[in-house]
């Protein structure tokens, strides 16, 4: 409690004064906190308004660059010319050549609500080596990188869709969608004849439009939603035939991953684990009793020379509630599955004979074909329907665990699997106090420029863009997400945690706790005959 009591005056104040001086009352103490405070929130705004121009600056900044370098790359020799401009440099790395760091490609406006409203995000070169100046290099040998590429877009609806689900969209507007960043993250620890992608054959052209550098034959198209098991089983067969030394990586295309350094770390040590016939995941560092989660309970160190951190999985653990989830983080035996794991091709098939007989007798047969196109289509056809639809988890993971044929790299990266808005507005950054905006936020008003795709005419798919204005107005709102995506100003007063996504054709409304439940309006709309939204 304040004490109501005058201040007393020193006598030496008295005597400097020249007369005594009437103590100050709490009003008027009261009246000069409150001109201290009035004059820091002035000041505060004008930050604010020195910052918002500091960024614009460094817009226009990013772009002369931008522009200098596409200028640097066209002086490139006509072979090298010939290539994606991240594929071109990094042969010209490997060949001891000096070129001048190209930007990444832009991202192609593949989302029908969101695409990049700022220029795309530097290409950074490898670190160089002070000693014999050439680039690290963190490359794994014999590593394949396989990318599951998968969604029917209803976690993230409506703004992701089925034909646009949430791994073609760009959730941190770093003009880089969320494959495109696995694709980044990856590169590193292979090389782009390497890198694989699993994904269905109505997600097939946008996955080639946004991974240029992707070669043909390393995409493989699903004719159906087959669950995990089959997606990486099909990339295991194909890759067994074709190098029957290769390991294999599976990183999901729409997960996000901060701390790149600990990340390759991980992968590295899983690599060199897996080369002694052990199904290995990445278990992630549980923040919090995640309910939404399967759990790793971790075993005995292996002891592998360069994988100083695998451990022997004892067991998993299905998703828990609150309670079991608190011992489990208490305990701190457990980590997050987050559904990465690293294997070789030839072991994982040997696994799945043992496990799943059927699936990976229809696998070998799809695989024994996949080079010659018809025969493989004629495959696809008849065998494909056939397959169980089973995750590898449930396939593989849990029963070669319990006969100690899995092991597991406790990471210390971060980790989110997106897998609502609840999760995204986690990511987005915010003021204290003041909502998510997907977008840019200054003064509790939020615009930027984007693109929106709408059909046109409604009979057709055919997608137009239109350019449009994200406007955002809120006061006293904390805790929530919005997501201005139609062209109309959003504007919220005096609302919580609550989910507000518009778009031109359909608007979401709900709260944080329940943004794990958007499937269900989905699944409504579709019995509805809302197929257009969907």
């Amino acid at each position: 409690m304040f004490n109501a009591q005058a201040v007393p005056v020193k006598p030496q104040d008295q005597q400097q004064n020249g007369a005594p001086q009437q103590p100050l009352d709490i009003q008027a103490m009261f009246a000069q906190i409150m001109s201290v405070v009035q004059q820091s929130n002035t000041e505060i705004a004008e930050l604010r308004q020195e910052s918002n121009a500091l960024k614009l600056s460094n817009k226009d900044l990013q772009r002369q660059i931008r522009d200098g370098l596409q200028g640097a790359m066209a002086l490139q020799t006509p072979k090298a010319a010939s290539l994606s401009p991240r594929f071109a440099l990094y042969v010209a790395l490997t060949r001891n050549a000096s070129p001048s760091a190209p930007p990444s490609p832009a991202l192609a406006a593949k989302s029908p609500f969101l695409a990049p409203s700022v220029a795309p995000s530097f290409y950074v070169p490898p670190p160089v080596d002070v000693t014999t100046g050439q680039p690290i290099s963190h490359e794994v040998e014999g590593f394949w990188a396989v990318v599951p590429a998968g969604g029917a877009g209803t976690r993230l609806w409506p703004l992701s869709r089925k034909g646009y689900p949430k791994f073609f969209l760009d959730l941190t507007l770093s003009g880089r969608s969320l494959i495109q960043g696995t694709w980044d993250r990856l590169l590193p620890l292979t090389t782009p004849e390497r890198m694989m992608v699993v994904t269905g054959v109505d997600h097939t052209k946008g996955v080639q439009d946004q991974l240029p550098d992707l070669l043909p034959a390393n995409l493989l198209s699903e004719p159906s939603p087959k669950e995990s098991a089959a997606a990486i089983g099909l990339a295991a067969a194909v890759l067994a035939r074709r190098d029957p030394e290769a390991i294999i990586g599976s990183f999901a295309a729409d997960h996000m991953i901060s701390g790149s350094d600990a990340f390759i770390s991980s992968v590295k040590e899983a690599a060199a684990t897996a080369r002694h016939n052990l199904l290995v995941t990445i278990g992630i560092a549980p923040s919090h009793p995640a309910t939404g989660f399967g759990y790793i309970r971790l075993g005995d160190n292996l002891n592998i020379k360069g994988a100083p951190n695998a451990c022997r999985v004892l067991q998993f653990k299905e998703k828990p509630d609150s309670r079991t989830a608190s011992a489990y983080l208490s305990s701190g035996n457990y980590r997050w599955n987050a559904g990465m794991f690293v294997v070789r091709a030839t072991f994982l098939m040997e696994l799945l004979k043992e496990n799943c007989p059927e699936l990976a007798e229809g696998l070998e047969k799809i695989a024994e074909v996949w080079d010659d196109e018809p025969a493989r289509q004629q495959a696809l056809q008849e065998i494909w329907p056939t397959l169980p639809k089973i995750a590898i988890d449930h396939a593989v993971a849990e029963p070669a665990s319990q006969v100690g044929k899995v092991a597991v790299i406790p990471a210390t990266f971060g980790w989110d699997d997106v897998g609502d808005f609840s999760s995204l507005a986690d990511i987005l950054p915010s003021e204290i106090g003041q909502a998510r905006v997907l977008g840019e936020q200054s003064m509790g008003v939020s615009s930027s420029l984007c693109y929106y795709f709408y059909f046109s005419p409604p009979t057709t798919t055919q997608l137009t863009p239109h350019p449009l204005v994200r406007a955002v107005v809120t006061d006293q709102v904390a805790g929530g997400i919005i997501v201005p995506a139609s062209g109309r100003l959003v504007a919220c007063l005096g609302v919580d945690d609550l989910v507000i996504v518009d778009t031109p054709d359909a608007l979401l409304v709900t709260t944080r706790a329940r943004a794990q439940e958007v499937k269900k309006l989905v699944a409504k709309c579709k019995d509805g005959g809302w197929k257009q939204v969907l």
